[in-house]
């Protein structure tokens, strides 16, 4: 993919989704545009014990995050594959990061072309403000960028129960080009551990740009 994918983490539930996402962008190579509001960091901190600094973020403290499920690994060790993370270092020495304020970015401009648009998870108020055109910040911003120049945005939001308001807002995106992609991991695929859920509703956001394939095993498919 020759064009950057802009992504967004919000204060919904489903931070280990993002880690996973960011992950499985870095091994496919992609440029990746991120930005990360205040709430999508609280909910990081408070579903993966991870700190973050959104003034000054340290990718490899995403990318090496470790899942609460997961056995704690040996002092010094992350728990992955040495070559795999010299694979995504290599991959996201070029990602930039953009602080969730800071208007004068590239990805606040239709001028700057993106492959599309990824918010996961996608919290309430985000869909409120980008469904109303209200953005109060780049991510809102950004993702109005995307429906205006009718650019790929797929909103991954993680509720339930699901209010007439959120689904109206919803429908408005749906309307206006968004795909809405909820969190509604399928187990139809041989689930054996929590990151066979997870890898599932990833793999389907990567679906929208043609970078699903490996991560989960297909209805149908040849075995």
């Amino acid at each position: 993919m020759s064009l950057p994918l802009v992504v967004a983490i919000t204060g919904a539930s489903g931070a280990p989704y993002a880690v996973r996402l960011l992950q499985a962008l870095a091994q496919a190579d992609c440029h990746v545009h991120l930005t990360i509001s205040p709430s999508g960091a609280a909910v990081i901190k408070q579903e993966l014990g991870l700190q973050l600094d959104l003034q000054s973020l340290s990718l490899d403290s995403l990318l090496l995050a470790r899942f609460p499920w997961e056995p704690a690994a040996p002092t010094g060790d992350s728990g992955v594959g040495q070559q795999l993370v010299n694979q995504w270092r290599s991959a996201t020495a070029s990602w930039k990061y953009h602080h969730y304020q800071d208007y004068m970015t590239p990805i606040a401009s239709g001028s700057f072309l993106t492959a599309g648009m990824i918010i996961c998870p996608c919290s309430g108020s985000t869909l409120s403000g980008i469904a109303r055109a209200a953005g109060s910040n780049l991510i809102q911003r950004a993702a109005e960028v995307h429906l205006k120049e009718r650019r790929k945005l797929v909103v991954v939001p993680r509720e339930t129960p699901l209010s007439t308001i959120a689904l109206e807002n919803m429908q408005r995106l749906s309307q206006a080009g968004a795909v809405v992609l909820p969190a509604m991991p399928g187990w139809y695929h041989g689930v054996q551990r929590l990151d066979d859920l997870i890898n599932f509703v990833v793999a389907r956001i990567l679906d929208q740009f043609g970078l699903g394939e490996g991560l989960i095993d297909r209805w149908g498919a040849e075995t």
